[in-house]
């Protein structure tokens, strides 16, 4: 079985579902009715549970794990409200991996709370010479050369340098790869009835490692990751495909 290292951030996604009939007679703000509490692994763990769905072998190092509690309307599916408990993580040194780098590829899903530094990844890349994906909220992504590195579209807007291999999500224009030697390629999207982005970033960067560990090729990564991805955002909440939803996605 193909297996994989994950280090990053976790958190609790907490669910609240209800309904807003009335306003506050104390204050200008809408009444929450609560109905219903649901509770899903969010950042890495889902990362987790979607590599796994793809039928990898997953071991994990985490930091500590925070909470995003979202208050959901059950009539229009949308968000009234969300309260984040962010905890800061102590940053992971090199020497707690020990023996856990015997492994197909290398994961890292980094949210900025603290676990994951720039100069862990740089140790990493030089001990580990197998293929490192990173999802990253950081700036400085020329630090992450040898690495293929995923962001978003705003994440990469916001970026102060480039590495040699990127890819932007583009949300419903679908994805590019970015490269040092080779003009820009675009990857289209395809059709989705966009219910929820929640958890779409952790299903493309999961497709994109599986289908690249299959196939060595980066290219059909992306566009599997861009087919998962849009399954995803066609469900409420932080979704985790489904074995036949990964049936539905073309080779």
């Amino acid at each position: 079985m193909t297996r994989v290292l994950l280090i990053g951030d976790t958190c609790i996604d907490e669910y609240r579902y209800g309904t807003v009939d009335r306003i506050s007679p104390e204050a200008p703000v809408p009444i929450f009715k609560l109905n219903d509490v649901e509770c899903r692994p969010g950042m890495g763990g889902n990362v987790q549970k979607n590599l796994e769905a793809f039928g990898l072998s997953v071991h994990t190092l985490f930091g500590s794990e925070s909470r995003k509690t979202r208050l959901i309307d059950q009539r229009s599916k949308q968000h009234v409200l969300r309260i984040d408990n962010d905890i800061e993580s102590v940053p992971i040194n090199i020497g707690e991996l020990k023996n856990d780098l015997k492994v197909d590829a290398i994961v890292i899903s980094d949210y900025c709370k603290g676990y994951i530094t720039y100069e862990f990844v740089e140790e990493l890349r030089k001990k580990y010479k197998g293929p490192i994906f990173i999802d990253t909220k950081k700036r400085d992504l020329a630090r992450f050369d040898g690495c293929i590195v995923k962001v978003n579209e705003h994440e990469f807007s916001q970026r102060y340098s480039i590495c040699k291999d990127i890819i932007v999500t583009l949300g419903s224009n679908g994805a590019m790869l970015k490269s040092f030697k080779k003009e820009d390629e675009y990857f289209p999207p395809y059709p989705a009835e966009v219910v929820d982005v929640c958890g779409a970033g952790d299903t493309f960067i999961s497709a994109l490692v599986y289908r690249y560990l299959i196939s060595g090729n980066l290219n059909i990564a992306i566009d599997y990751a861009n087919q998962a991805s849009s399954i995803a955002v066609q469900h409420s909440g932080v979704y985790t495909l489904k074995p036949e939803d990964i049936e539905l996605i073309k080779i």
